[in-house]
């Protein structure tokens, strides 16, 4: 048997349940549990709930815990009172990892601030800068099915953990007894003594404030309001409360929530997978529009960082809006409704990741305002805000990724989709007052723009030989790289890892200003980017196809060609 799990199977903190269910795996399935400890990505911890080391249980909870407490302790006795704000989502065992966490702070002298119920991801990332935290602790797996869970850690900035950081946790987990090292306590008696603080309404009240603060144009809103109709599904998670709320004050007056999914349930029942990227967990929510003639759908993910949207065609069919679609309507509307109020900064910049579409770019070049790239992951985000906040550069008006993530504002610093929620639906009431629906405007800012398209597809390699596959794929893509893709040349590789990129028929090498990320990014004839990498939260390559193109259906004949060799990758 595998020397890890034998410890697990003698050791008195694991229960006889685990035990039990430890005992009842094959060879095969132990290997798959125990032949590696979760390790963190673009967001920390995520995997499937279970015992075993490669699993989401208590004990990786408490071990993980314990290597945040030893980091926070090296900062200082300041770091320990400012101590870690610490939140969960709806998800099974969220609220028991969240205790647990905090039960191991307080042991080790860490104060804890701990919401007393689920709340958004980014209203975590609020109170750490709210309360001068010196970190934070989500738990949550996001959009992931409901197997899942996951650990996020924060820093004093309200983001995701730094590299340095992170290494130094590493570090920490790595020469610690998985067990044995372990300080945890009674958490009636952390709370009774003051060591951990329950967070409630009154965080609530400040967020929901600066999530108004965002507001561009409340006067539309008002205008609409008596006409203007929306539904709102939290996906049985975290934005059930928040979301409803802040629309309610920013004037909206006819908020139709989905019965159904307003119920707080890990087990998502209502959804195959509550991920807002798809339709079909819009279902109950279309429908709902349908009966009562609603303009927009709104639906946030389990933990209320990522927000999708449904509206009306010009045949009055409810279609989604990507990702990409959507990030470039906010930030053309924001650009054109600051302008309308004077309220537009110096030095204004757009922020996205190198797998986002570049219309955002065609939309800053024709508005004269800056655009940079950063590596997925709102953590990189985050970092050029903050550079852009030290050197007094530029003003942000919105950081997003084309995975359904917005950011606006100095109040948080991880994506928001509480925030995100209320840029939406003004800017849809702004153009309702217009005579016109977000799918309107979208076909309005191709005709400006130009026409482009994306992809993402997923090519899913699970286990310990899934892990062996990915990375001989990437190590096979960057020392082989092909100079055909789909019967069209590839001019240029960006290696990100590198910080290199290379012409393909040529010896010319240039660098890159972004390195350190094993990402590779091909550059068509055609125009057409195409971008791999390695998902850092889950075992499958992504393979991104940023088509640009003279016309809508140029644009999606490219994306299909490409898609097929993608289709193709998993067999080298």
């Amino acid at each position: 048997m595998n020397e890890t799990c034998a410890l697990w199977l003698s050791s008195p903190a694991v229960s006889e349940e685990d035990k039990a269910e430890l005992r009842s795996l094959s060879e095969k399935e132990i290997e798959d549990r125990f032949f590696a400890p979760l390790e963190f990505g673009t967001a920390g911890l995520r995997g499937v709930m279970g015992p075993g080391l490669r699993r989401m249980n208590v004990h990786v909870v408490r071990h993980t815990t314990q290597a945040l407490a030893n980091l926070v302790h090296k900062e200082g006795r300041d770091a320990c009172r400012a101590g870690v704000a610490i939140a969960y989502d709806c998800r099974h065992k969220s609220a028991e990892f969240a205790r647990e966490a905090a039960c191991v702070l307080a042991a080790n002298g860490v104060s804890v601030r701990l919401f007393d119920e689920l709340r958004p991801t980014p209203e975590l990332s609020f109170a750490i800068r709210e309360y001068g935290c010196t970190a934070g602790i989500n738990i949550t797996a996001s959009h992931n099915p409901k197997e899942y869970n996951g650990y996020k850690v924060y820093w004093a900035d309200g983001a995701q953990l730094p590299p340095e950081h992170a290494a130094v946790m590493a570090h920490e987990m790595e020469k610690m007894d998985f067990f044995k090292s372990i300080l945890t306590m009674s958490y009636d008696e952390a709370v009774a003594g003051g060591r951990i603080v329950l967070m409630g309404e009154e965080t609530d009240r400040a967020f929901l404030s600066c999530v108004l603060c965002q507001s561009v144009d409340p006067e539309a809103v008002a205008q609409a309001a008596p006409r203007f109709k929306i539904v709102y599904t939290p996906f049985h998670g975290a934005g059930y409360r928040l979301v409803p709320q802040a629309l309610s004050k920013l004037g909206f007056r006819h908020i139709l929530c989905e019965p159904e999914q307003m119920k707080l349930d890990g087990d998502f029942p209502t959804v195959a997978s509550p991920n807002p990227e798809n339709k079909e967990g819009f279902a109950r929510a279309i429908e709902l529009a349908r009966q009562n003639d609603v303009d927009l759908i709104i639906g946030t993910d389990p933990d209320a960082d990522r927000v999708g949207v449904v509206v009306r065609d010009r045949t009055g069919e409810y279609v989604t809006l990507s990702g990409n679609q959507m990030g470039v309507l906010l930030l053309d509307y924001l650009i054109r409704a600051r302008r309308r109020r004077g309220t537009m900064p110096q030095n204004p910049a757009a922020i996205k990741t190198i797998v986002t579409t570049e219309m955002v770019r065609a939309v800053g070049k024709a508005h004269g305002v800056a655009v940079f790239d950063t590596f997925t992951g709102f953590k990189f985000m985050a970092e050029l805000i903050a550079r852009f906040e030290r050197e007094k550069s530029h003003h942000y008006l919105l950081a997003f990724e084309e995975s359904y993530g917005y950011l606006a504002g100095d109040h948080a610093r991880d994506k928001d989709a509480v925030t995100a929620s209320v840029l939406i639906a003004e800017m849809a009431a702004w153009y309702f007052l217009q005579g016109k629906s977000l799918f309107d405007a979208m076909q309005e800012l191709y005709a400006t723009y130009g026409h482009f398209r994306e992809a993402t597809l997923n090519i899913v390699m699970p286990g310990l030989s899934g892990l062996t596959r990915m990375k001989e794929l990437m190590n096979s893509l960057r020392e082989n790289p092909p100079r055909d893709i789909s019967g069209t040349k590839a001019l240029f590789l960006r290696d990100y890892l590198r910080g290199e990129r290379y012409d393909l028929f040529s010896p010319a090498i240039e660098a890159l200003p972004l390195r350190g990320s094993d990402v590779l990014s091909f550059e068509m004839a055609d125009g057409t980017v195409i971008v791999v990498r390695p998902s850092g939260t889950e075992p499958k390559i992504k393979v991104y196809v940023l088509a640009r193109g003279d016309s809508a259906a140029d644009c999606d004949a490219k994306v299909s060609d490409y898609a097929s060799w993608a289709g193709g990758l998993a067999a080298l």
